[in-house]
């Protein structure tokens, strides 16, 4: 009776042992796909990542326009991190005639920047201007302290601000700049206007 039993005991064994190991190599052969799954979405992340950095809106080109006493004037294109001394050498240095006491070579240059090199007939020796009518006005890029002192308005301490400004800022570009001048006011540069010239 316990004869015909034992011949089916094998056959159940190996089968248990063939399904087990069928079932255990399948799950062993899905494992990678899923870590290179997983390794690969990191990546895209990455590609992502690296096409966001190139829409910061930081232009990676500036384009500066040097004007004056430059042996070649006209348009560069310069790097974010370039100095006004870079862009000088780009045009050629300064002629002979130029005054570089008036340019801070060591101010970063911007998109847009105007550079103007001054020559020496128009250093702060000769600070101020015979303009259409006669009018004489003083040209508040290239004025002395003595000469800032004269405006109206403008004392020891709010000349020599004029004059460190220009220094680290540039040669203004309009009247308003000189809003930014600790003590100069509206009321201050409207009184002001009449008796300067820009550039």
């Amino acid at each position: 009776m316990s004869h015909p039993l034992k011949r089916y005991v094998f056959p159940i064994v190996l089968v248990l042992i063939v399904g087990s190991f069928l079932l255990w190599n399948n799950m062993d052969s899905n494992q990678p796909a899923a870590v290179t799954k997983q390794a690969a979405d990191p990546e895209k992340e990455m590609d992502k990542t690296g096409s966001d950095s190139g829409t910061t809106g930081i232009p990676q080109v500036l384009v500066v326009d040097v004007k004056g006493e430059v042996a070649d004037p006209g348009v560069y294109k310069a790097n974010p991190d370039d100095r006004v001394h870079d862009v000088i050498k780009m045009a050629g240095g300064f002629t002979r005639d130029a005054d570089q006491t008036t340019v801070n070579l060591a101010q970063k240059v911007q998109d847009e920047m105007v550079i103007m090199v001054p020559g020496d007939t128009d250093n702060t020796n000769q600070a101020s201007a015979m303009l259409e009518g006669g009018t004489e006005k003083v040209r508040i890029n290239y004025a002395d302290q003595t000469a800032l002192e004269e405006l109206n308005g403008i004392g020891p301490s709010k000349a020599q601000a004029i004059i460190q400004y220009r220094e680290e800022n540039g040669l203004f570009q309009a009247a308003e700049d000189l809003l930014a001048i600790p003590g100069i006011g509206e009321k201050t540069l409207e009184s002001l206007k009449e008796d300067i010239q820009i550039p």
